[in-house]
């Protein structure tokens, strides 16, 4: 084992997807010597986009949210160059295709919602009840509330069964990345706040344009890509190669599993997988940038990416992203084809697929009662942070990470 012969950082932090971007920021903004340490070639852990015959394939269907506070105070917006969903979701149910959009966004969907057969005047109401709550109600109030399934909080909420089944429950899977909405109904709260009030979109260049942006305002030389770690040591880290890097504090911000590795007896929760099959079409199978959901819960969600950003597809060719829970398996990617066909109304025998990605771990598992936040403290000078630690979601990644950096800055100053 050899030891690194150049000025050892203050602090290191392993893994440079959001919160450990978030972390390695802070930390420097306040004067500590830091080394970010990513074990592929890229920053942005799940958050990456590969660049492929003019295509820009997302490594996993995934939406950016503006409303997020952590958003609003880390990232540029502008520069993101955003090009939005249309607010709201067709469900296509077993009566027909549902449409779900935001009225105070969109007036003249209004109409639309009263004449669906699938929402009664009751589920209107409730529904309507709903989201004016968690509208207008104090984020840390519903924070406070008590926690439950979404599945029971939708019922005590006095939304029907077939609005849930048919609608509520194939959107919200694709949300949580689980189908029996045993997700926290804290969580859903604040989700659903965050989708009224702000627009969910995607970067002109790819989703990783988001953690590219955070990269880039890190000094020189505190990112090193390519440089695995083997292990933690008494003094710092080991690396792959046999170096061992020493730092007085050593902040964890990789995938719940690689963190569960590397702090022995740290626990985590089960992770949610989702495979994403990406396929190129000579036409539009819908010329509008909205989200088609899936009323038999086979394919999770899909929809026309190109018509979102057209950077996302050469000119003259759609980009049609679909998701389905769990890992890809025997004629999965055939069966999603033949169901695209049916959600589409259109021959899709022509369509070519590009490829495909099974996210192992996509999301944290979030049963209630969820802490949505947690101490990122784990042993003298060790610390881990990540979406597990928080919520899955953007917000819950660059919030830990947020945690991370303020609590090694007080435990530095107490040394």
């Amino acid at each position: 084992m050899t030891v690194q012969q150049h000025a050892a950082p203050d602090i290191i932090v392993i893994g440079a997807g959001l919160a450990g971007l978030a972390c390695a920021r802070d930390l420097c903004r306040s004067g500590e010597r830091v080394a970010l340490l990513e074990a592929s070639d890229g920053v942005g852990g799940r958050m990456r986009t590969d660049h492929r015959d003019g295509f820009l394939l997302d490594r996993g269907f995934q939406v950016f949210n503006t409303s997020y506070p952590q958003v609003k105070r880390r990232l540029g917006l502008r520069s993101l160059r955003l090009r939005p969903f249309t607010p709201g979701f067709f469900a296509h149910t077993s009566t027909g295709t549902v449409g779900f959009v935001d009225p105070t966004r969109r007036p003249t969907a209004a109409a639309q919602l009263l004449s669906n057969r699938t929402l009664s005047p009751r589920d209107l109401v409730a529904l309507a009840a709903l989201t004016a709550w968690d509208t207008l109600l104090p984020a840390r109030a519903l924070r406070r509330g008590t926690d439950r399934s979404t599945s029971a909080e939708l019922n005590r909420a006095g939304l029907s069964g077939t609005v849930v089944t048919e609608v509520l429950r194939p959107f919200l899977s694709g949300v949580f990345l689980e189908d029996r909405l045993e997700t926290s109904a804290r969580f859903f709260h604040l989700v659903w706040r965050s989708m009224i009030r702000g627009t969910l979109g995607l970067p002109a260049e790819g989703i990783g344009a988001v953690p590219a942006q955070l990269a880039d305002g890190l000094p020189d030389g505190v990112l090193r890509l390519e440089t695995p770690v083997a292990r933690l040591t008494a003094a710092g880290v080991l690396l792959a190669d046999g170096t061992e890097l020493p730092a007085t504090a050593v902040v964890v911000a990789t995938d719940a599993v690689t963190a569960a590795r590397l702090l022995p007896g740290l626990r985590i929760p089960p992770g949610r997988t989702v495979t994403t099959y990406y396929h190129a079409a000579d036409a539009t199978p819908m010329p509008e940038p909205t989200l088609v959901v899936d009323g038999t819960g086979f394919v999770l969600n899909t929809c026309v990416l190109s018509e979102v950003s057209p950077t996302y597809a050469p000119r003259g060719t759609s980009l049609i992203s679909s998701s389905v829970l769990g890992e890809d398996g025997p004629d999965v990617a055939g069966k999603v084809l033949r169901r695209l066909s049916e959600l589409y109304g259109t021959d899709t025998s022509g369509w070519q697929q590009l490829t495909s990605y099974t996210v192992a771990g996509a999301l944290p598992a979030m049963p209630p009662p969820l802490p949505l936040s947690r101490s990122t403290r784990f042993a003298p000078g060790r610390y881990v942070c990540g979406d597990h630690r928080a919520t899955g979601s953007v917000q819950g990644a660059l919030a830990s990470g947020t945690r991370a950096a303020r609590e090694v800055l007080e435990d530095v100053a107490r040394a």
